[in-house]
């Protein structure tokens, strides 16, 4: 067992800190590390929480956490930060609306920077989720940056999705474009002491039902029968029933953050949806599909970082080759992809000489 993974088993907080600092920078025996704890993960619930900016995301986390912890839940956050285009810095400043939990031993929050990763997520976020799911968080809030309605790689990662909207804001026009339907599985209207709460939620309430139409018109014409339909229509009830089969359809509550209104009937909302999630046969299919993205994703990382490695001067000579317009970008990725499968016995320039092979 290595030394860091034995102190974030024992709850040690700067061993956690340590470990999270590791794995987000890719540096050191990190791999090693992940590697100790993932046999002690799999038990936190991770919500993640989402929406655009200004909605009151952080805000809304900060009761949450107070929430939880009010039902003795430990609890870690994941506060991810954009990066600057020029710097590569972050400011980090999701963590200065937590400051009430910052004494609290069994409350860890921890920021990261997007580091210019699309969809509002750093690729060591799900490394520092397990890092934190070992070090005994009951629940792992993971904030994403918040940067529209395509910003789906939370729902790939996340057990329960929270979408934060907020009136005014242009949140209604969102509400009715591909990608948010998919992406929430609890929706928040926040600030709903503002104007043009009541018609933000009749818009959310627009969509989910026609997202369920256009499910059930794709169920029939793949054949499926009418009970078949209705089954799946169904939705879990909030905390305290029995799950039903069938998949989720997304809920809406009200809050206002500020002010703590609404949070404890939105957190029975999501409790619902990890009800289900954890209760049904199809929450069951939706974790393990779930875990199918997240090992694609993981492989994928790894072949990059791999065929880097192996192709080193003959991926910089295929850029060159490329940009001269000796070769194709299309050409040359196949020829360096061929040159990878044959055990990286690759010469600079060859695998994208023009009209040459590998």
């Amino acid at each position: 067992m290595h030394p860091i993974a034995d102190k974030v088993l024992a709850r040690d907080m700067r061993a956690t800190a340590r470990a999270c600092r590791l794995v987000d920078d890719r540096v050191g025996d990190y791999a090693a590390i992940l590697k100790d704890l993932f046999p002690h993960t799999g038990r936190a619930w991770v919500l993640g929480v989402t929406g655009n900016p200004g909605a009151g995301k952080s805000t809304l986390t900060d009761r949450l956490i107070g929430v939880f912890r009010g039902q003795g839940r430990r609890v870690a956050v994941v506060a991810v930060d954009p990066t600057s285009p020029f710097t590569g810095g972050a400011i980090l400043g999701d963590r200065i609306r937590m400051q009430a939990h910052f004494g609290d031993p069994d409350v860890f929050i921890r920021s990261l920077a997007t580091r210019g990763a699309l969809g509002g997520l750093s690729r060591s976020v799900v490394d520092v989720v397990r890092v934190l799911d070992a070090w005994g968080a009951d629940v792992v809030v993971v904030e994403t940056v918040g940067v529209g309605q395509d910003e789906l790689e939370i729902t790939r990662m996340a057990h329960t999705t929270l979408v934060v909207a907020a009136p005014g804001m242009g949140d209604e026009v969102q509400a009715i474009k591909a990608g948010i339907l998919e992406c929430a599985d609890v929706f928040a209207v926040n600030k709903a002491d503002r104007d043009g709460a009541d018609a933000a939620v009749r818009d959310l309430e627009l969509m989910i039902a026609l997202g369920g139409e256009v499910a059930a018109a794709s169920g029939r014409a793949r054949g499926h029968s009418a009970a078949a339909h209705h089954a799946r229509a169904q939705r879990a009830p909030s905390a305290g029933g029995e799950p039903v089969e069938g998949p989720w359809e997304p809920v809406i509550a009200r809050t206002v953050a500020t002010r703590n209104e609404g949070v404890a009937a939105l957190v029975d909302k999501l409790e619902g949806h990890r009800a289900w999630l954890f209760g049904t046969e199809a929450g069951a299919a939706r974790r393990e599909e779930r875990l199918r993205e997240a090992m694609h994703v993981q492989l994928r990382d790894a072949l990059t970082d791999a065929a880097v490695a192996a192709l080193g001067p003959a991926l910089e000579a295929a850029v060159h080759a490329v940009a001269r317009r000796e070769v194709d970008p299309y050409t040359a990725s196949e020829r360096l992809v061929a040159a990878f499968r044959s055990a990286g016995a690759v010469t600079p320039g060859a695998a994208v000489a023009p009209g040459g092979g590998t």
